[in-house]
């Protein structure tokens, strides 16, 4: 039987625009195609940072030109992310597949994630999306009840919450889907959040870490492996310093020791190393390799990345 690999994108994965996105992912294609020629059983979740600030950016002006136009909120922006990067990833994928003669049908599932609506992140927003704004466009946004930030010198942005993701709403179709042998693309973005309110799912304005869902999707569908494709070809000790240390092996314990010293920078490797421990501790039989994505041949012979274990 194959394993089942859970596969996270980041932002190098896709690029930045429309046409960056368009050459990435036949980059990216050829390193996921390596893993299901591996043996490796995926379900693929991405990032969607510029995606979706580009989309909400697009929407709000097109608000600003034809006024009769409905604002999009942030979970529709979500929506519309998921599709077009999963409509990317998807074609590039079946191509690269074919050419190797692999035949195996890619799907993209719009996928939901529920939130709690009295998450702290509710209260302190940290997501920052969309255009620069005025001061008196900013004051706008504040009176509709939106949260927006000030950078020095460029002006206004909207600021919205990352909460934690509580559960996959299509869990069940994503699971069938790969047990019936599929590539699975889902939970992009960190999925479309949600709140669920006497049975309907309300959409949220918020967007969820992708890394935070990559580590609950692997431990919902009790994939043998989360493989976090990144920047960088290992975790390090001491990055950036002149003492920086590739890392090899980690035990959630050694992990959770080196957050205490603060090893991790908290908006790169640590929200990684924390959906990596969540993940195992839902599934300690399971393992995490952390690596970069023109390195995923040589990490699969044990020559490059980080793998952590129970």
């Amino acid at each position: 039987m194959k394993k089942k690999a859970v596969v996270s994108l980041g932002h190098q994965a896709l690029g930045y625009t429309t046409m960056e996105q368009r050459d990435a992912v036949q980059i990216t294609a050829k390193a996921l195609a390596d893993l299901a020629a591996a043996g490796y059983q995926l379900t693929i979740t991405h990032s969607n940072g510029p995606q979706v600030s580009m989309i909400h950016k697009a929407m709000t002006e097109l608000r600003r030109v034809y006024t009769d136009y409905t604002p999009a909120p942030m979970c529709v922006c979500s929506a519309m992310s998921q599709g077009y990067v999963g409509y990317d990833i998807q074609n590039s994928l079946r191509a690269e597949l074919l050419s190797r003669g692999i035949s195996q049908t890619v799907s993209t599932i719009l996928t939901q994630v529920t939130v709690d609506p009295y998450d702290e992140a509710f209260y302190e927003p940290t997501k920052i999306i969309g255009r620069y704004m005025s001061k008196e466009d900013a004051e706008v946004e504040i009176k509709k009840g939106n949260y927006v930030v000030e950078e020095p010198g460029k002006g206004f942005r909207r600021a919205v919450a990352a909460p934690t993701p509580i559960n996959i709403v299509e869990i069940d179709a994503i699971r069938t889907l790969s047990d019936a042998g599929q590539i699975v693309i889902a939970c992009g973005g960190g999925g479309i959040p949600v709140i669920e309110q006497n049975h309907i799912l309300k959409g949220a304005s918020a967007v969820i870490e992708k890394d935070a869902i990559a580590g609950k999707l692997a431990g919902d569908l009790k994939a043998d492996r989360l493989i976090i494709l990144t920047s960088v070809p290992n975790v390090y000790r001491n990055f950036g310093t002149d003492s920086e240390e590739p890392i090899e092996t980690l035990t959630i314990a050694e992990a959770s020791a080196y957050i205490e010293e603060r090893q991790f920078g908290e908006g790169n490797m640590l929200p990684k190393i924390e959906a990596a421990i969540d993940y195992l501790k839902a599934y300690p039989e399971g393992s995490v390799l952390i690596t970069s994505l023109d390195r995923v041949s040589a990490a699969l012979k044990g020559k490059a990345g980080t793998v952590i274990r129970s």
